[in-house]
């Protein structure tokens, strides 16, 4: 599965006094398999962005093409193309509604006609990709979870849809580290088990670091930089001039170069600094 964009604009308000351009003139293709971060300042178009990759919003101009198809053609099935493509909001937990979390998670196949074999299937599985164990927990209310608990909680409501894609929109955003933490394995893992194409929103380049194999840096509206973490984040200069940074690895890569250190521009990855700096050591202590 792919979604390819083309041209993307959007404009909010148009013909209005408060006319503003949200988008402008953007292009990428995601390919299948793909884990692709979306970064940019606040206010830079990232929210609106992945609101069209699932149609919730259509374009001023340009398309969005789900392979081949048009999301928003007019003999295109939207329905169906929705359902490959699965968004989860920011704070996602403020959706709960149900009585247990077997019941909230359930709500979506439940809404697809599904047998109630496959349902339960499908809360089960789920709730076991966000490490949510369901002897535990499926009878509880969503409500007397904790709030990394409710944010993985929400999170398998959308899995238990079971998109090709998944897209996120700061998925770690108020959690505290052990909850940020579990969410990113969770996502290492849908991944790498089963081979999710995921779209992330994140103003974590640390997060970034971790996850993605490519960037979308968005500013203005429009799309700054496309490439991998390595090109993106070897560049400090782009970072800054669209109001972000660069993971803290990066910084004292570059900070020890600076100091005379034999060290590749392009590390950005604690684990690959770890490993440079203790082959330097070895290298000095062996002479």
């Amino acid at each position: 599965m792919s979604i390819e964009v083309r041209h993307l604009s959007h404009v909010y308000g148009e013909g209005s006094a408060i006319r503003t351009v949200a988008l402008e003139d953007i292009s990428f293709t995601v390919r299948e398999g793909e884990f692709v971060g979306i970064v940019g300042h606040t206010g830079s178009g990232k929210s609106t962005l992945v609101q069209h990759l699932n149609g919730l919003l259509k374009p001023t101009s340009g398309q969005v093409l789900v392979d081949g198809e048009d999301l928003n053609g007019e003999k295109v099935n939207r329905r169906a193309l929705r359902q490959r493509i699965g968004l989860v909001f920011q704070y996602p937990e403020y959706q709960l509604f149900e009585e247990t979390v077997a019941k909230d998670i359930a709500f979506g196949p439940k809404n697809q006609k599904l047998e109630a074999a496959e349902i339960d299937r499908r809360v089960r599985k789920a709730m076991e990709s966000v490490r949510l164990d369901y002897d535990t927990y499926a009878e509880k209310s969503p409500f007397e979870l904790s709030g990394g608990q409710m944010r993985r909680a929400a999170i398998a409501g959308v899995l238990a849809m079971e998109p090709e894609v998944l897209i996120l929109d700061e998925p770690t955003a108020g959690l505290d580290p052990r909850g940020q933490d579990r969410i990113l394995s969770m996502l290492e893992d849908l991944r790498e088990k089963e081979h999710k194409t995921i779209l992330m929103v994140s103003h974590s380049m640390e997060d970034m670091a971790r996850l993605a194999d490519r960037l979308l840096v968005i500013s203005g509206g429009k799309l700054a930089a496309d490439g991998s973490p390595r090109e993106i984040f070897s560049d400090p200069a782009l970072m800054t001039s669209v109001g972000l940074d660069v993971p803290e690895a990066a910084k004292l890569c570059m900070a020890l170069r600076a100091a005379g250190y034999d060290l590749p521009e392009d590390l950005y990855k604690p684990e690959e600094l770890r490993e440079r700096i203790l082959a330097i050591w070895k290298e000095g202590a062996a002479c």
